[in-house]
């Protein structure tokens, strides 16, 4: 059977809307909005704004819903002003009044907000979060400390730390930080010598044009570019390339860009003034084409394959080549973050560019973790390379267990103590697949495995966003499941439950409690 009606018969006027009767309470963008701290969130967007000087800025909640919904839904910039201007629903999340027709801000403008909304900003708003949920407690404000005018010495902060330190170990440890390191690539044309080589030619030749200005009875200066691009091709376009036959391409185009350099530094010397035609974008490629020229020879003349700070982007000079020590990729391309999981909600602690050893940062974590949670935690669940020797002594010292395998041959007859120590051990480090599948979450999911800015510091905030959302996301799943986690004794168990009732009823307005509690038996019945 065919059932279709003609396209001609619809109209828009008299397309029927529900609308009108007004939002749905159980979508999913009516509970998240109704369950963010929108007004803390805000005054930490605010926090390097004037409040008197410049234009009038738009509303925090738009611009932080906003890097939500793009993450969120894993879209472009412009399709997030698009789906806003669609949908009611997000419309309502971002705090509209009515619904509108007109874009709530360009596109454009998501570059400012990244680089306003950076990994310090993000973290703030994930302990809001955290707040939110009632895993950690505000701080108050504590007052500044008074200056040293000569009269405090060093000795007097010396007596304040170790006395701060002192009571942290007097405290009992509770919770499992869980440590481990991720690479997130850049979107980037995947780095080869030739292809570099010869895309850095392709830039000074673009200069050179710039540069030269048409003078009667001089010719222009020959730069071979016709024939450099041929033998480039002639190359490229193999299948299967020797290393002779790429090492003897290398060398060619190693020739070319060196006699286009000396060009360009040629007409620089007569010609002063034009500095001026350079933007600065031709600015700095001129400086990273210079740079690639240096880092390429080096390697050609010294056979490796291996430079210091090697640069493998014309466009992202800041972008290194990382090696993961995986099957698969061995070489990864982007910025390597160090990241913390706490009761499921992931932390940030670091973002670089280079390849770091990973196990320098444990310290700084726990560190992290006392600062945010007021105690030390009970254990530390990593891999291998944060096991040194270092770390292992700094834990010991604080009363900290170390989930990963003890140092040295394992004892023939071990005691009964230190069999269920190794049996706890083994439990927790099987725990690391959470934080192993919060990156896949990221990756595959939320787009953490290419990272499409173009700017360090607005890739960094990209990262830093990605986690924040798929915080939100378990905040969501898990109010209901923590707060029974934190509900108290069982003969506080109906003033817990009233509590419980009152605190779903605020984040799902909606949703109705049905369990019926019998005070004088503590038990539930549904």
């Amino acid at each position: 059977m065919i059932r279709y009606k003609s396209p001609k018969q619809l109209s828009l006027e008299l397309f029927k809307s529900p609308f009108e009767r007004g939002l749905d309470a159980k979508n999913r963008w009516v509970k998240l909005s109704r369950s963010l701290p929108w007004d803390e969130m805000a005054s930490i967007y605010y926090h390097k704004m004037s409040s008197d000087q410049g234009a009038p800025g738009k509303d925090a909640r738009i611009m932080i819903g906003a890097v939500i919904i793009k993450h969120k839904l894993k879209l472009s910039d412009r399709e997030v002003i698009q789906q806003v201007l669609e949908n009611p629903y997000l419309q309502y999340f971002l705090g509209l009044e009515r619904f509108t027709n007109k874009p709530v801000f360009d596109p454009s403008l998501f570059p400012t907000i990244r680089k306003r909304l950076g990994v310090a900003q993000f973290e703030a708003l994930n302990e809001e979060i955290l707040i939110k949920a009632g895993l950690v407690e505000r701080k108050e404000d504590e007052p500044e400390p008074p200056k040293n005018d000569g009269g405090g010495t060093d000795s007097d902060d010396d007596q304040e730390a170790e006395k701060k330190e002192a009571e942290l170990r007097e405290k009992p440890r509770k919770g499992k930080l869980l440590i481990d390191a991720m690479v997130s690539e850049q979107m980037i044309k995947h780095p080869t010598d030739l292809d570099l080589l010869n895309d850095s030619r392709e830039e000074a030749e673009r200069l050179i044009d710039l540069l030269y200005v048409p003078i009667p009875g001089k010719l222009k200066p020959r730069t071979y570019r016709k024939a450099a691009k041929n033998k480039y091709l002639a190359v490229a376009k193999q299948s299967r390339k020797s290393k002779r036959t790429v090492r003897k391409a290398i060398r060619k185009q190693l020739g070319y860009l060196k006699r286009d350099l000396g060009i360009l530094d040629e007409i620089l010397d007569q010609y002063p003034d034009r500095f001026e035609r350079f933007t600065q974008r031709d600015l700095k490629i001129y400086w990273v084409i210079q740079h690639i020229y240096q880092q390429q020879k080096s390697m050609y003349e010294n056979r490796i394959h291996t430079h210091s700070d090697r640069i493998v982007s014309i466009y992202q000079p800041w972008v290194r080549p990382i090696v993961t020590g995986k099957a698969f990729p061995k070489v990864q391309f982007g910025s390597k973050s160090s990241v913390s999981l706490v009761d499921g909600f992931a932390s940030v602690h670091k973002i670089d560019w280079d390849n770091y050893n990973e196990g320098g940062d444990l310290q700084g974590q726990v560190k992290d973790f006392v600062e945010r949670h007021g105690h030390y935690p009970e254990s530390v669940v990593t891999d291998q390379k944060y096991g040194t020797r270092e770390n292992r002594k700094w834990l010991k010292e604080r009363g900290i267990r170390y989930s990963g395998k003890a140092l040295g041959r394992p004892k023939k007859n071990p005691a009964p103590e230190e069999i269920q120590l190794k049996k706890l051990k083994k439990q927790e480090n099987n725990m690391r697949s959470q934080i192993e599948g919060k990156f896949g979450q990221g990756k595959n999911g939320y787009g953490l495995r290419k990272i499409r800015a173009r700017l360090s510091d607005t890739s960094e905030s990209w990262i830093a966003a990605i986690f924040f959302v798929m915080n939100l996301e378990w905040f969501l799943r898990s109010t209901f499941f923590n707060y029974l986690i934190h509900i108290g004794t069982r003969g506080n168990l109906w003033s817990a439950f009233l509590k419980l009732k009152a605190q779903i009823r605020e984040i799902f307005g909606y949703f109705e409690v049905t369990a019926h509690i019998e005070p004088k038996f503590g038990g539930v019945r549904g």
